[in-house]
């Protein structure tokens, strides 16, 4: 197949998104298929497994945004699919354009990221989908009338179908193929006495300062953060606020294999997010071992189970989190008991597995 790929980000961009695209690629470029991505970017980027062509972010939004779908366009006029985890207006309209059938992978609601991210909206996800308000209904049938382009709709979590079946789109489109878990061991280094580590973006949904003032209340304890995002300058006022410079290590965007290495060498990888889908973080840390401390948010409880591969706690209190921590310092018979269980409960999220599946419904689409 000639796949056309449209990711919202691209390394030397953070996130889960980030990673998931150049994997992917890799998987189908090594299976055979002819891959090309359009993106939007700051610079160059860092991973090629494939074509990768860009639209500069210096652009006014609805300049780039407006070349992003033309550009995508162009390229999908030569690919059998086009697959987008992100930019869904864009991806709809270039398929429309091209003639060619679209598979979106949703990874949140997008019309709520958006009121989120402009402070249109500060409630849940779950409240987002009937609040009223002429912007929010116009954002939720902008976000309707994209995905309804969509031949398949895959979700990485159950929590997020639910509210998908809900947009008003066809529901039987709506399809679970959870986030994979790396081809890794886990790691048989020892880990660094009392260091908890979060790898991924610094956003306002991520709500890092819950763990910051957590780390807080905890002696000895530390933190690793490693990536980047809006919010770091914020974060890392906050957390000399606090007085917790020696303690807190604020580590910018690494490699893959970097943050891997960082999350198999922790007592815990720790996500304090106010809302998540089913977050790649969390699988990567538990497949190197690594348990996870993490509020019970959106698809979080679907990987991580209390007691069993991690310790699950409320949104929004830092106390609460704090407790969650102190337990893991304490208790070295929880700690172990975690650690061990948590590589088989991502046994059957392996990378063979998921993206088979994912390629198996790009196949369906094209035909």
């Amino acid at each position: 197949m000639h796949i056309l790929l449209l990711p919202g980000i691209w390394p030397p961009d953070v996130g889960g998104p980030a990673t998931h695209g150049p994997d992917f690629a890799r998987f189908l470029v090594a299976g055979g298929h002819t891959v090309r991505v359009v993106t939007m970017a700051d610079g160059p980027p860092t991973e090629l497994p494939c074509p990768v062509d860009t639209v500069s972010r210096r652009y006014p939004f609805p300049i780039r945004y407006s070349l992003l779908a033309a550009r995508s366009a162009e390229r999908g006029r030569r690919a059998d699919v086009i697959y987008a985890s992100a930019t869904y207006a864009a991806a709809a309209a270039a398929a429309t354009l091209a003639r060619r059938p679209l598979v979106a992978k949703l990874v949140s609601d997008p019309a709520y990221e958006r009121a989120y991210r402009y402070g249109s909206f500060r409630g849940t996800l779950e409240d987002f989908q009937e609040a009223p308000g002429r912007t929010l209904s116009a954002l939720r049938r902008g976000r309707t009338i994209a995905l309804s382009k969509a031949r398949t709709i895959v979700v990485p979590s159950e929590y997020l179908a639910r509210i998908a079946r809900g947009f008003g789109v066809d529901p039987a489109r709506v399809l679970v193929v959870p986030n994979p878990a790396p081809d890794v061991t886990p790691s048989s280094a020892e880990p660094k006495a009392n260091t908890f580590v979060y790898a991924g973006r610094l956003t306002r949904q991520k709500a890092l300062g819950v763990a910051i003032d957590a780390i807080g209340r905890v002696p000895d304890a530390r933190l690793v953060v490693i990536g980047d995002g809006p919010e770091r300058a914020a974060l890392e006022r906050r957390a000399r606020d606090v007085g917790l410079n020696g303690r807190i290590s604020f580590l910018g965007a690494r490699p893959r294999a970097d943050v891997l290495d960082a999350l198999g060498t922790a007592w815990a990888a720790v996500l304090s997010s106010d809302w998540e889908n089913l977050p790649h973080a969390a699988v990567e840390a538990l497949a190197v071992g690594t348990p996870v401390i993490a509020t019970s948010v959106g698809g979080v409880p679907e990987v991580v189970h209390d007691d069993v591969n991690g310790l699950l706690v409320p949104p929004g209190s830092a106390d609460a989190f704090a407790g969650a921590i102190e337990r893991l310092v304490t208790d070295v018979e929880l700690r172990n008991r975690l650690a061990g269980a948590a590589p088989g409960s991502v046994a059957g999220l392996s990378r063979a597995h998921v993206y088979g599946e994912l390629e198996r419904r790009l196949r369906e689409a094209a035909a």
